[in-house]
């Protein structure tokens, strides 16, 4: 099943399901009780946006080992977590708004785990039973201020800097080799796949559960492969995985 949350009839923000003729809508939330409606709405007649809202964004940092080397940085021996703002969530075809004077911005291409209920202090062979499923993510990044600052908060947090979408995919295997991918105005940067990750998503979630209570739509990001590189005003930002789908956003200059 692939669930989409999308602006409606008449400004209504509701959640749906991909199905051959359209999005059926429902009623309520995937994340606590929703309801099937009968009715279903063309693709052209609906506006994808983000998936999910989430109370919080825990993304793990230097989990693919060639990002990390690009980076010249060391692998960790655990992961390596940090946080971004809600406010950072953008859908698809939102723009990603660079601010003024912050230098060099970089994309960064994730798979997204997308939790389906409390989740405190889990086994790491119970994760799968926690989880709604998968999106893809777009952890936009200002490099200069990612060296030049202790910690990443300003450099992860901006408006706009994590694209979701298009849709939660419930049934995606992340232990399968699926490519996830990033191109830039139509030249791929980013060619890797969510299974080469250093920390597998059971071993994140249990690391992270063990630090903080996760409630129902919050995300995880699972870290980056190799190609990472510049986006600037007027470009055009494709993150792929194979079985989820296209995650598109232009880049504007504020």
């Amino acid at each position: 099943m692939k669930i989409v949350r999308v602006d409606a009839e008449a400004d209504d923000i509701t959640y749906g399901t991909v199905e051959p003729d359209g999005i059926r809508l429902y009623h309520g939330s995937p994340f606590f009780h929703w309801e099937r409606s009968e009715t279903v709405l063309p693709i052209t007649e609906v506006k994808l946006l983000a998936p999910v809202i989430p109370t919080k964004i825990i993304a793990v940092g230097r989990n693919y080992v060639d990002h990390a080397a690009e980076m010249d940085n060391e692998v960790p021996d655990s992961p390596a977590i940090f946080l971004k703002p809600p406010t950072t969530v953008i859908g698809p075809m939102a723009a990603i708004r660079i601010p003024t004077g912050v230098g060099e911005i970089h994309h960064e291409a994730e798979l997204a785990i997308v939790m389906g209920k409390v989740t405190r202090n889990l086994k790491p062979e119970d994760a799968a039973e926690h989880i709604l499923g998968y999106t893809a993510a777009n952890d936009v990044t200002a490099r200069a201020l990612q060296r030049s600052d202790v910690q990443w908060t300003r450099a992860k947090g901006f408006d706009t800097f994590c694209p979701l979408g298009p849709a939660i995919d419930t049934e995606f295997d992340p232990a399968e080799s699926n490519s996830i991918t990033c191109t830039v105005n139509g030249e791929l940067r980013q060619d890797g796949s969510v299974a080469d990750v250093v920390f597998g998503v059971p071993e994140i979630v249990a690391f992270v559960s063990s630090v903080m209570t996760l409630l129902p739509g919050d995300v995880i990001l699972t870290g980056t492969p190799a190609g990472v590189g510049p986006i600037e005003d007027g470009d055009r930002v494709e993150v792929e995985i194979e079985g989820i789908g296209v995650l598109m956003n232009p880049v504007v200059a504020v």
